[in-house]
């Protein structure tokens, strides 16, 4: 008899390009052995040079989302993403508490690739006192972990670790502070739990076909905790997931601007073969 596929829910925002967002979020969960379900939060008008527009989708409508889902499919792990104001972060959480939905992983998106601004300054307050202490994981890239906590972005280890614990005296269970954005031929992250930390390396590529990696590394890790595996575990596997699709992207060629990475390079270099 076959075995039932995991289920992954992401709820955030689209992505009409296709890098980021609920579509690199679908993307990964696919090439990951995982079946993957959406709530969308926003619409947006974006190519790889930058967003045009955002299109809020309305409170009572991401609720309706939620329940459809949850009444139905069996949920495994639930990926956050874009959440732009304080009404759907509200709505969120009341409906992530209200279907008892674990492990919740958070991406907290604030800046797209390109530079536009996703998250109001009115929402950041909310994000740190209601959505962190609902989440079993927080992925923040350097600038928005220090965002987060009004300080400057982290620049070295010690300061990643630092921040790190200071974003679980917010209420997170677990946090892994990315380290793409910082420099050197490796590319850090640090995965800070009341018990220790844990750090994880890859080499650095030099491409500017980084469109989606925040969200693609935090589905990943989604799609781990999905399928069974541990936190560490699932951290690890997408670390060597996202490297995999960083190397790859510009085998792509997509767009004028940050390109997306590749998601199916797995796949894809074994039907070539």
């Amino acid at each position: 008899m076959s075995r039932p596929i995991p289920i992954a829910l992401t709820i955030a925002g689209s992505d009409s390009s296709g890098g980021a967002g609920i579509q690199a979020d679908l993307k990964t969960f696919s090439a990951l052995g995982v079946y993957g379900a959406s709530v969308i939060t926003a619409l947006t008008a974006q190519n790889t040079r930058g967003v045009s527009a955002i299109h809020d989708v309305p409170d009572d409508f991401i609720a309706a989302q939620m329940d459809a889902v949850f009444c139905d499919l069996a949920v495994k792990a639930v990926k956050i993403g874009m959440l732009s104001r304080p009404g759907a972060i509200r709505t969120v959480a009341e409906g992530l508490k209200r279907h008892k939905a674990r492990p919740v992983v958070l991406d907290p998106v604030m800046v797209a690739a390109s530079g536009a601004r996703l998250l109001s300054d009115d929402s950041l307050n909310d994000l740190r006192t209601i959505l962190i202490p609902a989440a079993d994981l927080i992925t923040p890239n350097l600038p928005e972990a220090g965002a987060l906590l009004g300080i400057e972005a982290a620049r070295t280890e010690e300061e990643m670790q630092r921040q790190g614990a200071a974003l679980l005296a917010l209420g997170a269970r677990a946090v892994l502070m990315k380290g793409g954005h910082g420099e050197g031929p490796q590319s850090i992250d640090l995965l800070v739990t009341p018990d220790g930390t844990q750090r994880f390396a890859a080499p650095r590529h030099a491409t500017r076909n980084t469109h989606g990696t925040g969200c693609t590394l935090s589905s990943a890790v989604t799609a781990g905790l999905a399928s069974g595996l541990g936190l560490a575990d699932a951290v690890a596997r997408a670390k060597s997931y996202i490297t995999g699709a960083i190397a790859a992207a510009d085998r792509l060629d997509v767009g004028t601007g940050h390109g997306p990475v590749h998601h199916f390079f797995q796949l894809w270099d074994v039907a070539s073969n």
